[in-house]
This record gives C-alpha cells, sequence and structure tokens, in this order.
C-alpha cells in the first residue's frame, strides 16, 4: 500500500476573510432546552456553565449536537497552566456530533456534497480562510487567519467553541466530515484530533514510499502514537513501539506492533511521546524520516548532531494539527482497517457534562487512560 503525499497547489476558493464572516447577516435561532458550554476561567478554577439560549447562524455556518468528547492531552495542559489558553475559552476540540441546524446557503461536507440536517459528522479542529498563500500551498492548518476550537477565547455570539458543550457553531471554513451510524462515539471522537494527526504523521513519514515491508518505530503508546502504529501495520509496514509503560508496550501488540521487529534500523520513526526526540533522531535509518509531532508542550531544547543527520541523509520533519484530506483518510481508516483494532477500548469512562473538572483530573492522573469521554447529555 502507497501513501500518498503529493502536495498540490490548492485553486483560489470562494471564502470570505474570518473577519468578513462574523460580520455577515445571521439567522437566529432559538434553543430549547438552552445549549450548554462549561467555561475554562484559569487553572486552579473549576469550570463555570454557561447557559446559551440561541445562536445566531452565519451564511454557511452549522450548528452540531455534540454526541460526546474526549479530553485530549492538550486540554489536560492548559487545565493544569502548562499551556497558555485566552481565558475564558470553552476547551475540547475531539467530538462528535449530529447537524441541528444549517446557516444561509448551506453547507457543504468534506467530499463536496450538501450537509443535511441528521447527519452524523466529525470536524476539523482548524478554521481556514482558503484565500491565503498557505492555504493555497496546502497548509490550511497554519492559515493566515486561523480559528481553532477548544482554544480561542469565548465572546458574544460565539460560546459554542469547544467540544466541552452541549452544542458546536461551526464557521464556515471548517472542514466536516460525515461519519457512519455504526462506529461507536468514543471511536470517532478522537479522529479530530489523535486520529488525523496520525495519519499526518504516517503520511509524512512515508513521503510517497510503499509501507509494505517498511520498518517503523513509534515512540510512545499514547493514542497518537498506538494509532499511527495501527496505520502503518494495516499499509504492511513492521511496526515496534516504545514506552517506558509496559502496559502500554502490551496494549500496543494489539494495534499492530510486534515485540521483535528485527536489527535493522527503522526507515521512518514517529516520535509522538514529546519525551524521546533525540532517540528518535539518532536511531532512524540511512535515508529515513524522522517525524515529530508529540513536542507539543514547553521542555528543554533537545542537541541535534548536524553532522550525523547530514551524513546519514536523514530527513528531520514536524507535524502539527493536520488538513482536511488528513481527516477524511482518519474516517476512512476507522470505518475501514481501524475496525481490526481495539478503539472502542480506549475510552475507559464517560463522564457528563457536569462532572468536566472530574474527568480532568481523572485524565491528568499519572495512570490516566488513553481518553476520558464527557457526554453532552
Amino acid at each position: 500500500m502507497t501513501v500518498d503525499v503529493t502536495l498540490e497547489a490548492a485553486p483560489a476558493l470562494p471564502r470570505r476573510p474570518l473577519s468578513e464572516r462574523d460580520a455577515a447577516p445571521r439567522t437566529d435561532i432559538v434553543l430549547r432546552p438552552c445549549a450548554v458550554a462549561m467555561a475554562f476561567l484559569g487553572p486552579g478554577h473549576p469550570h463555570e456553565e454557561i447557559a446559551v439560549p440561541g445562536v445566531a447562524l452565519a451564511a454557511r455556518e452549522v450548528l452540531v449536537a455534540i454526541e460526546l468528547s474526549t479530553v485530549c492531552g492538550s486540554d489536560v495542559h492548559t487545565v493544569q497552566g502548562r499551556r497558555p489558553a485566552p481565558v475564558p475559552v470553552v476547551l475540547g476540540h475531539e467530538s462528535v456530533g449530529r447537524v441541528m441546524a444549517i446557516g444561509a446557503g448551506g453547507a457543504d461536507a468534506a467530499d463536496g456534497t450538501p450537509l443535511q440536517i441528521g447527519d452524523r459528522v466529525v470536524w476539523s479542529v482548524i478554521v481556514s480562510c482558503g484565500r491565503c498563500d498557505r492555504c493555497r500551498a496546502g497548509l490550511t492548518q497554519k492559515c493566515r487567519d486561523l480559528g481553532k476550537y477548544g482554544h480561542e477565547r469565548i465572546a458574544p455570539h460565539r460560546e459554542l467553541t469547544g467540544g466541552f458543550a452541549s452544542h458546536a457553531q461551526l464557521r464556515e471554513g471548517t472542514v466536516i466530515v460525515r461519519v457512519p451510524e455504526t462506529l461507536p462515539a468514543a471511536v470517532l471522537a478522537p479522529a479530530s484530533c489523535a486520529t488525523a494527526t496520525a495519519i499526518a504523521a504516517v503520511r509524512s513519514g512515508a513521503a510517497g514510499r510503499d509501507l509494505e515491508g517498511t520498518r517503523v518505530r513509534v515512540h510512545g503508546a499514547g493514542l497518537v502514537g498506538l494509532t499511527a502504529a495501527a496505520i502503518a501495520a494495516s499499509a504492511g509496514a513492521v511496526v515496534d513501539v516504545r514506552d517506558p509503560n509496559p502496559a502500554r508496550r502490551a496494549l500496543a501488540a494489539r494495534f499492530g506492533a510486534v515485540a521483535d521487529a528485527g536489527d535493522r534500523e527503522p526507515d521512518i520513526v514517529i516520535e509522538a511521546s514529546g519525551h524521546a526526540v533525540t532517540d528518535a533522531i539518532e536511531g532512524v535509518a540511512v535515508g529515513g524520516t524522522a517525524v515529530l509531532v508529540g513536542s507539543v508542550f514547553p521542555a528543554d531544547p533537545v542537541p541535534l548532531d548536524a553532522e550525523s543527520v547530514v551524513r546519514r541523509l536523514v530527513t528531520v520533519t514536524g507535524v502539527h494539527n493536520y488538513t482536511g484530506r488528513d481527516l477524511s483518510d482518519a474516517v476512512a481508516f476507522l470505518a475501514g482497517p481501524g475496525r481490526a483494532h481495539p478503539f472502542a477500548e480506549v475510552v475507559s469512562a464517560v463522564h457528563p457534562l457536569s462532572e468536566l473538572d472530574r474527568a480532568l483530573t481523572a485524565a491528568s492522573a499519572p495512570d490516566a487512560p488513553l481518553r476520558i469521554a464527557v457526554a453532552a447529555r
């Protein structure tokens, strides 16, 4: 199986700048019962419940009733004060839900077909303009007018901006992907972060090469690392996973990793922990690629043996967030080859939205499970 990573310049898209979209005429929708959003006010403070009696949908915006959201590591880092946040903010960006209202002009799913009321969907963590030089180059996740769900300060008529809420108001420029009714919400919610990021990491490491028989090493058996292992293994790669936690290493076998991958150095190393960057770069084979994806929190700089990188013809690349194509492929993977792996078991507990602080405390524990979920209703 070949992972195609050809990057083609995108054509100009008829989207308006985000600032213009916010100023456009809106359709008022009254919500009964009121929508609920959980506002984070800063480290050490409990979340505040906000009642949202209605929303004003701009053209091509979509209102989604959230079915389930999962707690990502970045949510934990924010609550712990390890990541800055523009408070008050509604955290959460791994969600699955159902379309309940669409703004004037309609909205399209990622496959280009019109969204319909009742569609079950996941959506991208980012909102992109589709017009700037970065978007046109295929780097939509680094749009110059970027928006991010679960990361932006709430404002009047912009309260439903994160996953820890009963509803989400999706702006124009959000990639929205329909998902199968048959897949559990616990499998689908992480698609919009962990799964899509893992797809992007494997795609970046493969760089167009056929993964059949390729040796892949993954550092970190969190959800991104395990998902990357499963994706690579499903494409025929020989995968080993390294993690200091023996239970996580044992779990990796159920996601396609092998205990004895042989002595040959890996062609691709995916660093998904943020703690093994040096090992990842030093351990990759001649002509191989080291993909750094776990370094998304402040940490001490790591030394780089530039001579070794040069002489071994090593490529070092970073992956942060993902494109709309990655999200679509993530859903396709979960609905296809991913069914062979225990993604449904990854979420160990589901808390009601009113117990969000309890869920975040559990997710912050040293022995925390891969994912804890929050149910909107």
